[in-house]
């Protein structure tokens, strides 16, 4: 069997940081590891996706629509995007974070309202938090990555160890601290 996480949001989110975190912890499970990673415009705040899969053998590191077990939607906008990606006993944890796009910016669309519920009205098992408020909580709020993560490890198996060598090994210095906790935080928030 393969898992495959699709990871969603907006440059400067830490989306390829959190894929490589990710990738870490299932190849020190002992998994075969791909990723993928589309970068769009992300130096501009424009889309960005990370394709992790993980089993015993994986031959391709895409997810074909309709196939990912989680999506990580570190934006709600680019959540509702990618939800047609989702497996039907997938499972979505949103971040509850609005970063407008251009035609949103620019006066020429409007950004839906109620992301958020609707997602959660649309796939039952969908977990919404704040994750830059648990990163700030943790002493950055730049650990939302982590938080996101944190929520995810709840529904695998991976034991803490291995999830802790793998930040340690994916987040500078200066910013573990504040990453670890938010991790720790986000394992106390309900399934």
């Amino acid at each position: 069997m393969v898992v495959s996480v699709l990871l969603v949001g907006v440059g400067g989110q830490g989306i390829i940081s959190a894929a490589q975190v990710l990738a870490e912890a299932a190849l020190s499970a002992g998994y075969d590891v791909k990723t993928s990673e589309v970068h769009g415009m992300a130096q501009r705040g424009g889309s960005v996706q990370s394709m992790v899969r993980w089993g015993q053998e994986v031959f391709s590191p895409l997810i074909p629509e309709g196939e990912a077990d989680y999506i990580l939607a570190f934006e709600m906008l680019e959540g509702l995007r990618h939800v047609h990606y989702l497996a039907p006993r997938g499972v979505m944890i949103v971040n509850r974070v609005r970063i407008d796009p251009l035609p949103v910016l620019a006066g020429t669309a409007e950004y839906p309202a109620g992301i958020d519920r609707l997602l959660a009205e649309k796939l039952p098992d969908t977990m919404v938090l704040s994750a830059a408020d648990i990163g700030a909580q943790a002493g950055n709020r730049r650990s939302a990555g982590a938080a996101m993560l944190g929520a995810l490890s709840k529904r695998l198996e991976f034991s803490p160890d291995v999830w802790e060598r793998a930040i340690r090994r994916n987040v500078p210095k200066k910013a573990l601290d504040a990453n670890l906790r938010a991790f720790e935080l986000a394992l106390c928030l309900p399934r």
